[in-house]
């Protein structure tokens, strides 16, 4: 067993509070120690308003709210795998790049995904 967190059946006990705990938790660590993580909450921030101000369709509006908070989402898997990856290896391991490489590739497209939505909608 690995405490008093576990049931006979070696699943974790949850509840809802401690859940939302550890995921604000995760968020708070993640912008605490993620320049990269702060930098997308700054330009999400007018984003954000942008995207409520622009005469946009709700539709057009959604994706561009999906969109935002899927590169958010996105950034904090690659700030999570990056965290694996740091306390597996201390030296340098090709793999151990690739990984890294893998999940900045996928905040990249991401983003990307993100412009080409505002691109499409503006230009449209």
């Amino acid at each position: 067993m690995y405490g008093s967190n576990q049931t006979d059946n070696n699943k974790p006990r949850y509840s809802l509070f401690k859940n939302s705990r550890y995921a604000l938790s995760g968020l708070w660590i993640t912008f605490k120690n993620e320049m990269s993580f702060k930098l997308e909450i700054l330009a999400a921030i007018p984003l954000l308003i942008l995207i409520y101000i622009v005469d946009f369709s709700v539709m057009e509006k959604v994706v561009l709210l999906v969109t935002l908070f899927l590169t958010l989402i996105v950034e904090l898997l690659n700030s999570a795998i990056e965290n694996v990856v740091d306390i597996t290896t201390k030296e340098y391991n090709l793999l151990a790049k690739n990984a890294k490489d893998m999940g900045a590739g996928a905040v990249f497209v991401s983003i990307f995904l993100h412009l080409l939505c505002w691109g499409v909608f503006a230009f449209n």
